[in-house]
């Protein structure tokens, strides 16, 4: 059985980095998008802290990334790969220069890579598979430990970093990122690429780093909303996704002001794995919420809560992944309340999530270690445990508390725990 001690480390078990002892606080990623070769080459910077004193190397994840070089603070180094993890890839150790081995000191390391066309947290597809034909088309998932695939970073949900990126495509490619766009360049000596300019301002973990490319156009429904699709699809996305900005309104109600700047959405084409994930400031959804009616937007407020519950508030590990999808179900639920006007919408999604999770329990086995609030993980792939038991129960457990306590009282700890996590990241 597993014990507490092993329950509430705060040791990531899915990540082979030493991110308590040496942490990325920032990484600049400089990317090439090769639709011939299904690669993404080039540069990722990270900024590095010292948190333990006389650390003298810093580890990253990788996954079948081709590294073909390391720049630490300007200066060519080396790397030691240790061998193959099954689930987890393979660790990267860069020593740390002897002069930066203090608590506090800051480096830099400089990978140069190429990812594999095969990369797990990377779907390519060619023109024949999207809506339009004209074009190929690519996007990235990177939760739970796929990032790894996409950058050598320190792939833990624990380990928070902002980040800004220069990626270079074919000139009829737009390119989206989970950040804020801040120009595009078209270099007057080559006609054919233009370079995209991202800053993600918001401490981040690697799983929300992402990126989609392809024959793109966009319809503003707000300021700070705007639906990206096919140029074939976008006014279908347009019109079912139209409430978006009425739904980031109803979370602020409950929660604080919106952190992210820009609330966009982008309908991928119907190989995307996912109803929707919660790429900050680019929700990713599938083509498949598309009825004309507006009956599956409800999606749309599940990420969109995420964007308090998950993306600015993260579980440190992903043994705690009820904090990121309970906390976002109550949200979610929050909001077709206030957006449907009545305790009858919330009520038939509640039994609708609960008979969900008695299925999954009944899938897994009622005395299964998965089906615990705090799931047990070893040394791997979250995804093999993940089922609706983080979010029902989770969602459960918070409206218990609700009943006992009320729910403002339920806040106030949310309040203080994001509090407490913003003045960690002002003094890490």
């Amino acid at each position: 059985m597993t014990g507490k001690a092993d329950i509430y480390n705060e040791v990531d078990t899915t990540s082979l980095s030493n991110c308590l002892e040496a942490v990325s606080t920032h990484i600049h990623l400089d990317w090439n998008i090769d639709y011939d070769n299904r690669t993404l080459s080039g540069k990722a910077t990270h900024t590095c802290k010292v948190l333990v004193a006389n650390t003298n190397t810093i580890s990253f994840d990788s996954s079948a990334l081709s590294i073909t070089g390391v720049v630490v603070d300007d200066k060519k180094s080396t790397f030691a790969s240790a061998d193959l993890h099954a689930d987890l890839g393979t660790k990267i150790s860069v020593v740390i220069p002897e002069n930066k081995r203090n608590i506090d000191s800051i480096f830099t390391v400089t990978f140069e890579y190429c990812t594999s066309p095969n990369a797990t947290a990377i779907q390519w597809a060619d023109a024949a598979a999207t809506a339009d034909k004209t074009h190929p088309y690519v996007y990235t998932q990177c939760q739970a430990i796929h990032a790894r695939s996409l950058l050598p970073c320190q792939d833990s949900p624990g380990v928070k970093t902002t980040y800004t990126a220069n990626v270079t495509a074919p000139i009829w490619c737009t390119v989206l990122m989970s950040a804020v766009c801040e120009n595009i360049e078209k270099p007057s000596n080559n006609k054919d690429i233009s370079i995209h300019k991202w800053n993600q301002k918001v401490p981040t973990p690697a799983y929300l780093i992402a990126l989609a490319g392809g024959s793109l156009k966009s319809i503003d429904i707000s300021p700070r909303v705007r639906i990206w699709s096919e140029p074939s699809v976008v006014e279908k996305a347009a019109y079912d996704f139209s409430g978006t900005e009425e739904f980031v309104k109803a979370a602020e109600y409950y929660t604080c002001p919106y952190e992210w700047g820009r609330y966009d959405v982008l309908c991928l084409p119907p190989s995307f794995p996912y109803g929707g994930m919660e790429n900050p400031c680019l929700t990713f959804v599938t083509p498949t919420l598309l009825t004309g009616d507006k009956s599956l937007a409800d999606v749309i407020m599940h990420e969109i809560a995420h964007s308090w519950t998950g993306n600015l508030v993260t579980n440190q590990t992903w043994n705690h992944f009820y904090l990121n999808e309970g906390w976002t179900m109550r949200l979610q639920r929050k909001i077709e309340y206030r957006i449907k006007g009545g305790i009858e919408h919330q009520k038939l999604s509640a039994q609708s999530g609960f008979n969900h999770l008695k299925d999954d329990i009944t899938l897994f086995g009622e005395t299964n270690p998965l089906t615990s609030l705090v799931c047990p993980l070893g040394d791997q792939d979250p995804d093999d445990s993940f089922s609706s038991v983080p979010y029902e129960k989770g969602f459960n457990l918070l409206y218990y508390l609700e009943t006992i306590i009320g729910m403002c009282y339920v806040y106030v700890y949310v309040y203080v725990y994001v509090l407490c996590l913003c003045l960690f990241f002002a003094f890490v």
